[in-house]
C-alpha cells in the first residue's frame, strides 16, 4: 500500500473528537476523590476511539481532552475554547459520577453529541446521564446517552462491548457529519432525463448537510479535452495501464451501430480524459498552476459530485460510465486510493446516500438502478429454474450501466469471504482479481456517442446494505433502507435474466433480510415501496450507523428492517413518542428541524 495515497485531499482539517471528563465541582474531598478516575475514564475512551477508527482517507482519527475535569461553567468555557482552537467537531462528555448539567453541558447548537454516564453505584454517573440528557432536551440540544448494561464497580477500566458498540456508533456518524460541513457538491451538467433527483435542491445541501453547491456545464469537459488541461504525462500512463488491465467486452450492438476499432480506440482516450478532467473539477490539480493554469488547479472541494451525461453529452461524445467506474473504484493507475463519490446521471440524493455509506464504512459504494423484482414464479417461467435457499422469495435486480464501483465485483476478501474494504487494506491481488472480474463492452444502440460500460458480477454472500435520500414536499428529506444480502444464480439462469435487461451491465443480485411484517413482509414489498429508480449500496450491515446519522441531520427514516437493539438515537426522540418509534423519528425531525437552520 503507498502510503502517499493517505493524506487529506479536500480543504479544511480533518475533524476532532472533544473528549470532555465531567465531575462533581464540589472540592473538600467529593471532586478530588473523582479527579483520577474521571480523567482515566476520559483518557480510555479517547484511546479505544483513536484505534478503531480512522477518516476515509485513511488518516487517524484524532481526539482531544479537555485539560481538566469539567466541574461547572468556567471549565467548560475553557473547554469549549480549546475545541474551537483544535476543530473539534463532536463531543462526548464521560463521567462516573454525580454533576451539575447545566453547568457542564456542551451548548454547542449543531455540534453532535454524546454522554457516556458509568454504570456504577458508589456515586453513579447514571443519574447525571439522566439529569443532563433532561437538560439537553430541554434547551433543543439532542445528545446520545450511553450507558451500560451491567453495573461496574467505580475504578474499572473496562469498557464492555454494549458500551462500545455505541461509542463506535456516535463517533462514526458524528465523524460523517463533521466532515461533510463546509464541502461542495459539484453540480457536472444538469437534469439528466427527467430524473428528479438530479435537481439540486439547495436548501437541503446547506441547511441539513451543511454543503455548498457548485455548478459546470459539460462543456467545460469539451474545453479542457480540446485545450489539453490535464496532466499529459499522467493521461499517457493512464492510457497505457487502461490497455493494459481493462479486458474488452462483447459488443451486443447490431452491425450497423458497431463502432470501427479506430473509434473504438478514440473513445478510450476521451474516456480517460473525462476521467481525469472529472476527478481535476472535483480537487483540484496542482499541475494546472504549472502548465498556466491557476484557476483551474484550485477545483472545487468537491466531497461528492454527478455527471449529467445522458442525453445532452451521450448522444454525441462517449458515455462517462469508464470515468464514474473508476473514480468511484479504490484504485486507478495511481494505485490506491480513496474512492471519489460520483453520481451517474447527476443524480444528486443518490450522491450524498453514496457518501453517507463511504464516510461510515471507508470503502466505496455501488450506484444502481433498482431495475427489477423476480418472483419465484416469474423466474420458473423464464428460465425453469426454481429459486431456493437464500433466493426463495425473490430477489431484486440492482443494474446500471456502468457507475458502480469496481469494488463491487466482491473480489475483495475478509475474513475470508467477499467484502468491499477501505483502500489501505486491499492488496495488490485483490485490485488484480476486480479488474479481472471486468469486462468493458461497447455502449449500446442509445449511448449514441459511443463509450465503455462494465460488465460483472457480484458475488454472493456479501452482508450489504442497499439506501436512498428521497426528498418529499411538506417532509423535506427522507431516508430509506434495507439490509440483506448479495446472492448469485447459476450461470445459464444468470444469462436468461440479464438479457432481458442488458448483458453489458454490471449486475448485484440483491435478497433484502425479512421480517414477515409490513414494509419488509416479502421481497416485493421491499422494491415496490422503494422511493426512486436508484439506490446506494454499502457493504456491511450499516443501517443502525446510517439511522444515527440521519438522526443527527434531522432526517426521518421512512423503511429500514434494523433491529430494535442496533438502533441508536438521541434520547429525546423516545418523548415524541417511544412507543410508536417511526412517526417519533418524524415528529422529532420536524421539531428540532434541520441541522444547520
Amino acid at each position: 500500500m503507498n502510503q502517499s495515497a493517505i493524506y487529506n485531499r479536500l480543504q479544511g482539517s480533518m475533524p476532532k473528537i472533544g473528549i470532555r471528563p465531567i465531575i462533581d465541582g464540589r472540592r473538600g474531598g467529593i471532586r478530588e476523590s473523582l479527579e483520577d478516575v474521571t480523567m482515566e475514564m476520559a483518557k480510555r475512551a479517547a484511546a479505544f476511539l483513536s484505534e478503531n477508527l480512522r477518516h476515509s482517507n485513511g488518516l487517524p482519527v484524532e481526539c482531544v481532552i479537555a485539560d481538566t475535569c469539567i466541574g461547572g461553567v468556567a471549565e467548560a468555557a475553557c473547554t469549549e475554547e480549546k475545541f474551537t482552537r483544535e476543530n473539534v467537531r463532536l463531543t462526548l462528555s464521560v463521567t462516573p459520577s454525580w454533576c451539575y448539567p447545566t453547568e457542564t453541558l456542551d451548548t454547542h447548537p449543531s455540534r453532535p453529541k454524546a454522554i457516556w454516564g458509568f454504570n456504577g453505584t458508589e456515586r453513579p454517573g447514571a443519574v447525571y446521564l439522566a439529569a443532563a440528557l433532561s437538560a439537553h432536551n430541554q434547551k433543543g440540544l439532542p445528545a446520545f446517552a450511553i450507558y451500560g448494561h451491567d453495573v461496574q464497580d467505580i475504578g474499572d477500566t473496562e469498557i464492555t462491548p454494549d458500551v462500545k458498540e455505541k461509542l463506535l456508533r456516535f463517533a462514526k456518524a458524528g465523524l460523517a457529519v463533521a466532515t461533510m460541513q463546509g464541502k461542495s457538491y459539484l453540480s457536472m451538467g444538469s437534469v439528466s432525463m427527467g430524473i428528479a433527483g438530479c435537481i439540486v435542491d439547495e436548501s437541503f445541501f446547506l441547511r441539513y448537510l451543511g454543503i455548498r453547491n457548485e455548478y459546470v456545464d459539460m462543456t467545460e469537459f469539451v474545453r479542457r479535452m480540446e485545450l489539453g488541461i490535464y496532466d499529459q504525462e499522467e493521461y499517457r500512463n493512464a492510457l497505457a495501464w487502461v490497455r493494459d488491465h481493462c479486458i474488452p467486452g462483447a459488443d451486443v450492438n447490431p452491425p450497423r451501430l458497431k463502432r470501427s476499432e479506430e473509434q473504438k480506440a478514440k473513445d478510450w482516450e476521451t474516456v480517460v480524459k473525462m476521467t481525469l478532467i472529472a476527478r481535476d473539477l472535483m480537487i483540484g490539480n496542482p499541475k494546472l498552476a504549472q502548465m498556466g493554469y491557476g484557476e483551474e488547479a484550485l477545483g472545487h472541494n468537491a466531497i461528492a459530485a454527478g455527471f449529467q451525461g445522458q442525453r445532452a453529452w451521450t448522444d454525441y461524445f462517449p458515455t462517462g460510465d469508464f470515468m464514474e467506474a473508476i473514480l468511484n473504484s479504490s484504485f486507478d493507475w495511481n494505485g490506491n486510493r480513496e474512492p471519489y463519490m460520483l453520481a451517474t446521471e447527476n443524480d444528486t440524493l443518490n450522491s450524498v446516500t453514496m457518501l453517507f455509506g463511504h464516510l461510515l464504512t471507508n470503502a466505496a459504494q455501488i450506484f444502481a438502478d433498482v431495475r427489477t423484482y423476480w418472483s419465484p414464479e416469474a423466474v420458473k417461467r423464464v428460465t425453469g429454474h426454481t429459486l431456493e435457499g437464500a433466493t426463495a422469495q425473490g430477489i431484486i435486480h440492482l443494474i446500471n450501466s456502468g457507475p458502480a464501483a469496481l469494488d463491487g465485483t466482491g473480489r475483495q476478501t475478509q475474513d475470508g469471504k467477499p467484502a468491499m474494504k477501505p483502500f489501505w487494506e486491499i492488496t495488490d491481488v485483490e485490485v488484480k482479481e476486480c479488474l479481472e472480474a471486468t469486462k468493458w463492452c461497447p455502449a449500446v444502440d442509445f449511448f449514441r456517442g459511443g463509450g465503455f460500460s462494465t460488465d460483472f458480477t457480484t458475488r454472493e454472500g456479501m452482508p450489504v446494505t442497499m439506501a436512498r435520500i428521497n426528498l418529499v414536499a411538506g417532509v423535506g428529506p427522507v431516508l430509506q433502507l434495507a439490509e440483506g444480502y448479495t446472492v448469485e444464480l447459476p450461470d445459464d439462469v444468470h444469462d436468461k435474466l440479464d438479457q432481458r435487461s442488458n448483458p453489458t451491465w454490471p449486475t448485484t443480485w440483491f435478497v433484502p433480510n425479512l421480517t414477515g411484517e409490513q414494509l419488509f413482509k416479502d421481497v416485493y414489498t421491499v422494491m415496490n415501496n422503494w422511493g426512486s429508480n436508484h439506490a446506494a449500496v454499502s457493504y456491511g450491515h450499516i443501517g443502525g450507523d446510517l439511522i444515527t446519522l440521519a438522526a443527527m441531520l434531522r432526517i426521518p427514516v421512512s423503511m429500514h428492517n434494523v433491529p430494535d437493539e442496533r438502533v441508536f438515537r438521541p434520547s429525546a426522540w423516545t418523548a415524541f413518542g417511544g412507543l410508536e418509534p417511526v412517526g417519533a423519528d418524524y415528529r422529532a425531525c420536524a421539531a428540532f428541524g434541520p441541522l444547520y437552520k
